[in-house]
């Protein structure tokens, strides 16, 4: 045996030699490992992906550990303060509503005692209105003490009510007498003739009724 065939060629039956031919790429490159390389790469890439995927959040995640991180930045000072003006609105309308309502009682108190007073004071008034329409009121002192007297009670919101001619109304009214008459203009139903006596009121308490004689 030749040492030609002993000692094959350079390249030859050598796959590990640089530069060779077969499963060897110029350059002194084999296929398995440029395979392999490319696979390593694209490993690292999905792996790196994923990384960024699993960091990244969603702006509610975010938002919500942005929240939380300034909850937990927080001053105790400043929740203190947020803490005592929720009470202090709280109490602030509790105080109005208070306020209000007692406010309310009083008028109606108010009202009720000047209308017990005007109550008791009925008679004296229907005596003046009698007097009046009599014409003894026309001069003298008794005319110049009905007008203070009626002043008076103009000032605590003391109204006399009551004209003939205006619609019959139940709730201000007290009818006495029917009579037949012809109904004003404008007017519809039961209406008022003549106004025995007025009726007296107190804000919007009635304190007696208008009683009157009605037609229609």
């Amino acid at each position: 045996m030749t040492d030609a065939q002993n000692n094959p060629a350079p390249g030859e039956g050598d796959n590990s030699f640089a530069g060779g031919v077969g499963d060897d790429l110029p350059g002194g490159k084999n296929t398995k490992n440029v395979k392999a390389s490319a696979q390593d790469a694209a490993g690292e890439n999905l792996q790196q992906q994923a990384d960024e995927a699993e960091s990244a959040s969603t702006p509610d995640e975010v938002a919500g550990e942005s929240s939380e991180s300034v909850e937990e930045n927080e001053h105790p000072d400043t929740k203190l303060a947020a803490e005592r003006l929720a009470d202090l609105q709280r109490l602030q309308a509790e105080y109005v509503n208070y306020r209000n309502r007692v406010e309310r009682d009083r008028a109606r108190e108010k009202e009720t005692t000047i209308g017990s007073v005007v109550e008791s004071l009925i008679p004296v008034l229907d005596d003046i209105e009698l007097a009046r329409q009599h014409g003894d009121l026309t001069d003298g002192p008794m005319s110049k003490i009905a007008s203070k007297l009626e002043t008076t009670l103009d000032r605590y919101g003391v109204a006399r009510f009551g004209e003939a001619g205006e619609a019959f109304d139940p709730n201000v009214h007290e009818a006495l007498m029917h009579v037949e008459a012809e109904a004003p203009e404008g007017v519809d139903g039961t209406f008022v003739v003549q106004v025995l006596q007025p009726g007296y009121k107190v804000g919007e308490r009635v304190v007696r009724a208008a009683r009157v004689s009605v037609a229609g």
